[in-house]
């Protein structure tokens, strides 16, 4: 099953016409970690799941694939 936080984090970094270390930046991250994170090497913790959601201002279930509703 693929893994719906990686496409939908790249998809909306994108919409919101964010570089990956634009990103990296707010969520106070090096840019090396949003990469693994869109390429599924790895996954936030809740806390980091959390800040990303509001900065993206959407919900943690859009992020994580629960609900096709942000």
């Amino acid at each position: 099953m693929k893994n719906k936080f990686a496409e939908r984090l790249k998809e909306l970094r994108i919409e919101a016409k964010m570089s990956q270390k634009q990103l990296a930046e707010l969520l106070g991250v090096v840019q090396h970690t949003i990469s693994n994170w869109e390429k599924e090497a790895r996954q936030p913790d809740f806390d980091m799941l959390m800040k990303i959601a509001t900065t993206l201002d959407v919900s943690t279930d859009f992020l994580l694939g629960l609900s096709e509703y942000n």
